[in-house]
């Protein structure tokens, strides 16, 4: 009977206007900046500008539907940016060092991404150590093993098959890489809404002790979401190595910041049980479009980092006062 409960109240709402509803403030946030930008440069609002906004945001916007899935159970992961840079060292020496075809390297470097989120999960879950501590152990192991591999050299030069990946629009319109992104997040929407796998994720970080008692596996959902978000890290890595026609150990600084940023925009709560991807995905967006606005307006990189700090805060504090008024 408990677990008839749990789930029914962890599944999303069945109309759209309640699946949107936690992401209703974003997109009007979002709408409200492209139409200031809008008037604010010419450059802006171009079918280019747009297609290389998109360009732009798939790194973020591929580790920030893993992130979306540890935030959603109430965990934190701050190893996504090191994570990063190790599958794609690993993919390049693979392929460029140990000359195996890069499929295989492709491959080799998301297992050692799986493998990292794989001792994160565990150490969350039998140690019970904060997942905070856990991923930031990982972040500083992972970027060590990293630049291990060639001993901090980048590694240069892929097929040109692979470059292509990244710059050739198919249809005129959209590359490969891009594509990617949008078919990991369709995926990832489907499996919350429509999977009562997906819907587990709620109840965990809705309340994970009552989502035990209900016959949750909390451990090992865990543990799974842990890997998932370190999958997803490493298979943007190998987005940016394709962007970048390179592979270098000191990539990924910072993104770690900037998905959590997307994902909290974008109306998911950090204490867990709401939240989802259409919310990360405006996030992204919001992201991507401020950068890209603040370049064409010449903004100092440093008062762009002092902005998004700024536009963090804001969410962060519109999501604690519409959770009081809900209360």
């Amino acid at each position: 009977m408990v677990a008839i409960d749990i789930q029914n109240q962890s599944r999303p709402s069945g109309t759209w206007r309640s699946k949107l509803s936690g992401a209703t403030g974003p997109l009007i946030g979002l709408l409200l900046l492209c139409l200031f930008l809008s008037f604010s440069t010419d450059a802006f609002l171009s079918v280019r500008n747009g297609l290389n906004i998109l360009d732009q945001i798939t790194v973020l916007g591929i580790m920030a539907v893993g992130m979306t899935f540890v935030i959603l159970i109430g965990g934190i992961d701050l190893s996504v940016g090191s994570v990063l840079a190790l599958s794609m060292m690993v993919m390049g020496w693979t392929a460029n060092t140990a000359g195996l075809p890069l499929g295989v390297g492709i491959a080799l470097g998301l297992i050692a991404s799986a493998a990292s989120g794989l001792i994160v999960g565990l150490v969350v879950t039998l140690f019970r150590v904060p997942a905070f501590i856990a991923t930031l152990a990982m972040m500083s192991a992972a970027r060590g093993v990293a630049n291990m591999i060639t001993d901090g050299q980048q590694i240069v030069g892929f097929p040109d098959w692979f470059m292509t990946l990244a710059i050739d629009r198919h249809f005129g319109v959209l590359t490969a890489t891009v594509f990617l992104m949008l078919a990991v997040a369709l995926i990832a929407w489907l499996f919350l809404h429509f999977r009562s796998e997906g819907r587990m994720l709620y109840a965990v970080g809705g309340n994970p002790e009552v989502a035990r008692l209900a016959g949750l596996n909390v451990p090992l959902v865990t543990i799974l979401v842990y890997v998932l978000s370190a999958i997803l890290a490493g298979l943007a890595g190998i987005v940016l190595a394709a962007r970048l026609d390179s592979a270098q150990p000191s990539s990924g600084f910072g993104y770690e910041l900037d998905t959590i940023a997307a994902v909290v925009i974008g109306g998911t709560s950090l204490s867990g049980g709401t939240g989802g991807i259409g919310g990360t995905l405006i996030g992204v967006l919001i992201i991507g479009v401020l950068r890209n606005g603040l370049n064409l307006l010449n903004v100092s990189p440093f008062l762009q980092q002092v902005i998004i700090g700024i536009v963090i805060v804001l969410a962060v504090g519109a999501e604690t006062i519409r959770r009081r008024r809900a209360a």
